[in-house]
């Protein structure tokens, strides 16, 4: 029963968060700039690798549990990373 509730609460919170670093992206890329092109290389980049990771550990027997995790680290990551500069 709390194996639906938790993953729809990760689901719920990877989509808050997510929010949360697009809009400093969206900052740091209206800004301009050499750091605005390292932003973007960085953000396409990671989005191929995560999807790569996810791709793979399902492949592997992993549950979508384990991917949403992987996916919210990773958001969480690059807020902490964003909201430093």
């Amino acid at each position: 029963m709390f194996g639906w509730w938790k993953f729809g609460f990760d689901a719920t919170m990877l989509t808050l968060e997510s929010q949360q670093v697009i809009g400093m992206r969206l900052m740091k890329l209206s800004a301009g700039g050499a750091a605005a092109q390292h932003e973007a290389e960085r953000m396409v980049t990671e989005k191929v690798m995560a999807a790569g990771e996810a791709a793979m550990m399902l492949a592997t027997g992993g549950s979508g549990a384990k991917v949403l995790a992987g996916y919210r680290r990773k958001v969480r990551a690059n807020a902490r990373r964003l909201s430093r500069g």
